[in-house]
């Protein structure tokens, strides 16, 4: 057990240097411009994301400007995204919730954030972590895959890698884990093609070349 601590933390250091001040790569200006972002990057890039609210976050900032257009207004300026009308009916909800139950402000729990229309445990983890600075994993498609192939979780659901990665990763690495997890992913750990000719972490981790 001491060798295997001892190597996650390695794992983390590594990361660590690899990538020093990791955050998500979606770009907004307030709390609300990033719970859009979050819900629309669902099943969506980031780099598609950032292209379709680059468009209109110079003008929707608060739950207000979003709230006074229609699901078809916001059908349009989404409609580049993948399932974008679900997303807009999303939107035009959540934004309402928001200034009815919420004062306009971005929920700070997660209990909290799940009531709102289009937010599940992982939207509300990456608010939760990015805005606030909760030590929280939200598990996407990349933090899945990279702690498969290293070791780190042997479960196939989310939450039960969410699980893993709580009870392994040490409390001091938490804050940053989930960022270091996906940018890995994304540059190093690929899905179809991973570089680990190419990756620092190859001598700690548990996949076949």
């Amino acid at each position: 057990m001491q060798k295997e601590n001892q190597r996650i933390k390695n794992i983390f250091r590594i990361l660590n240097d690899l990538y020093p001040e990791p955050t998500t790569e979606l770009h907004y200006q307030t709390p609300f411009q990033l719970l859009i972002a979050v819900v629309l990057s669902a099943q969506s890039t980031d780099k598609g994301v950032n292209k379709a609210t680059s468009q209109f976050f110079h003008k929707i900032k608060e739950p207000e400007d979003l709230n006074q257009l229609s699901q078809k207004d916001i059908e349009q300026l989404i409609k580049t995204i993948g399932l974008y009308q679900a997303k807009a009916r999303y939107l035009k909800d959540l934004s309402a919730q928001l200034i009815h139950h919420f004062d306009s402000k971005v929920p700070s729990t997660r209990e909290e954030l799940m009531t709102l229309s289009g937010v599940g445990r992982k939207t509300a983890n990456v608010v939760l972590n990015t805005l606030y600075g909760d030590e929280v994993i939200a598990v996407d498609t990349h933090v899945l895959r990279v702690s498969q192939r290293l070791g780190l979780s042997l479960r196939s659901t989310p939450l039960g890698v969410e699980e893993d990665l709580m009870l392994c990763i040490p409390k001091d690495m938490l804050k940053d884990a989930h960022h270091h997890l996906i940018l890995h992913g994304r540059y190093t750990c690929k899905a179809r093609r991973p570089l680990c000719g190419q990756c620092p972490l190859q001598a700690l981790c548990n996949y076949p070349l």
